[in-house]
């Protein structure tokens, strides 16, 4: 009897049960709750935030100036941050187009971005709409005075905003492009009267030109007036330093307050890494072939070196060494290009005209990046006249270990200057020497992704090999809103969105972006 109540019991509990409304699913476990963290903008004013610097700051991207890359530029990047900490509004003198480049009329002035083929970099074959001296939409009410390609004496240089000056070339088209009412890209930016302001990469182009060139230029240390400089030269370091503390005095003259940046070291940027220093593949016969072809020059290099040692001061060890430096030699496998490299050898073509400058190239040399299209082509249709085997690469193709050294020199220098002046004037001061230098080394993670300096797939370095991807820019940003947190009290790195986000960045563009 027990029993059947039990289970009489049992069976109107489940009746019970059945009947009524009962949720059977598990409730969801939430996760930690993240408070929400205000920003705070600490001593600084982004009321009115103003940019000055070069490509870097102008947003260049993939070898040219669109839409797009302007809007990932890091100072549109920061005004979006800054709007969060009362920023004012932030206009740019966009191009009028995602194929980048200018035209006049119908003739292309500057090229047109690049695009990943799938083997490499690749031009975009559009035609360019934004036309040479054609006022930029909104002129001239900007708030980014990035110039492409200027120099830091360039932004004190009058006219370089004048519609006259470009049949001359003393006129930048992109500063032309802002219709400026003040004769210098400074007094431009100043009469916006900003309340804080970014002086970034200024000095880059005082170097990079140079180098670009393969260190074709002069060194024009201890020559302080740029009137004299080529296109392609190294800025005097006391002109930099006299140029750059005078744009520093002029922007903070009303009290504004901003951030400078050191210059990282361009030689470790892709366009002067990518390219080993021996690309050249050989398999033994060849490689036999070829040596049966340097076997009187080496001879001849031997037999002029003897003779200095004979009738000069040079000693028999002076000799051994250039003479290893000097012998061309290949072998199966990778192999070294031949060089001409008049500056870091003897002249022995005053003893033998044949005997000129030549050598290979050693892993402290840098090939530049479109060297690549052009090693291993033939001279003239020749066979036999190979580029960078049987015919030397020119000094434009190569930067040597002295003109790296020229280059870093020159670089620290610069930056020695922009850290000084940044301590004498309370500036907040972003480091980006050293977020290159750990990008081209370790890498750098950021937020999921882990990026690095390698052309292509590295993330950071835009299709052209020098300037930034948006991702890369987006990294900028975030250094010097760092800094800014360090300098003025803010909390941008603790804030909720206070940081750029690696993924709202990309690493490259569609072709089809137009």
């Amino acid at each position: 009897m027990m029993m059947k109540k039990n289970i009489g019991w049992v069976l109107g509990l489940a009746v019970a049960l059945t009947a009524c409304d009962v949720n059977n699913e598990l409730e969801e476990i939430q996760g930690p709750v993240v408070p929400d963290v205000a920003l705070q903008a600490g001593s600084a004013d982004f009321s009115k935030y103003i940019s000055v610097g070069a490509s870097f700051t102008a947003g260049f991207t993939d070898g040219a100036m669109f839409i797009k890359g302007q809007e990932n530029s890091f100072p549109n990047i920061l005004s979006g941050k800054f709007s969060m900490a009362n920023g004012g509004t932030f206009n740019q003198p966009l191009m009028s187009d995602n194929i980048g480049g200018l035209v006049s009329g119908t003739t292309v002035v500057q090229e047109p971005r690049f695009y990943f083929n799938g083997a490499g970099p690749a031009r975009l074959d559009k035609m360019p709409t934004t036309q040479v001296g054609v006022p930029a939409t909104g002129a001239p009410d900007f708030h980014n005075y990035g110039v492409p390609g200027a120099k830091s004496f360039h932004f004190v240089a009058p006219g370089y905003g004048s519609l006259a000056g470009l049949a001359n070339g003393t006129a930048n088209p992109y500063f032309v492009r802002m219709s400026p009412t003040q004769s210098t890209v400074i007094a431009e930016a100043v009469s916006k009267q900003p309340t804080f302001f970014t002086l970034s990469e200024i000095g880059g182009n005082d170097v990079l030109g140079y180098a670009i060139a393969g260190g074709a230029g002069e060194n024009q240390t201890g020559n302080p007036d740029p009137a004299t400089y080529g296109s392609t030269d190294i800025t005097d370091p006391d002109l930099f330093a006299q140029t750059f503390s005078g744009l520093v005095d002029a922007l903070t003259a009303n009290g504004a307050k901003g951030v400078v940046a050191t210059v990282p070291y361009i030689t470790s940027l892709p366009y002067f890494t990518t390219v080993p220093y021996n690309p050249v593949p050989m398999d033994a016969a060849t490689a036999g072939a070829v040596n049966q072809g340097y076997a009187a020059y080496n001879v001849g290099i031997q037999q002029a070196f003897a003779f200095l040692v004979a009738n000069t001061p040079m000693t028999q060890e002076m000799a051994d060494a250039e003479i290893a430096k000097r012998t061309i030699t290949f072998a199966e496998g990778q192999n070294a290009v031949v060089i001409l490299d008049e500056e870091g050898l003897t002249d022995l073509t005053g003893i033998n005209p044949r005997l000129l400058s030549l050598r290979q190239t050693t892993a402290d040399d840098l090939i530049v990046l479109p060297a690549s299209a052009f090693i291993g082509t033939t001279v003239g249709g020749n066979p036999q006249m190979i580029n960078g085997v049987s015919a030397p690469l020119g000094d434009q193709w190569v930067l040597t270990a002295e003109e790296v050294a020229g280059v870093k020199t020159a670089t620290d220098a610069y930056n020695a200057t922009i850290t000084s002046v940044a301590s004498a004037k309370g500036l907040a001061l972003a480091d980006f020497k050293a977020l290159l230098e750990q990008a081209s080394t370790t890498g750098i993670v950021f937020d999921e992704f882990t990026t690095n300096a390698s052309l292509v797939f590295g993330g950071l370095v835009s299709l052209d090999g020098i300037h930034l991807t948006g991702r890369g820019y987006a990294l900028m940003a975030n250094t010097i809103l760092k800094a800014i947190d360090t300098t003025y009290g803010s909390n941008f790195a603790d804030a909720t969105n206070g940081l750029a986000k690696a993924a709202d960045h990309p690493t490259n563009y569609s072709p089809a972006l137009e």
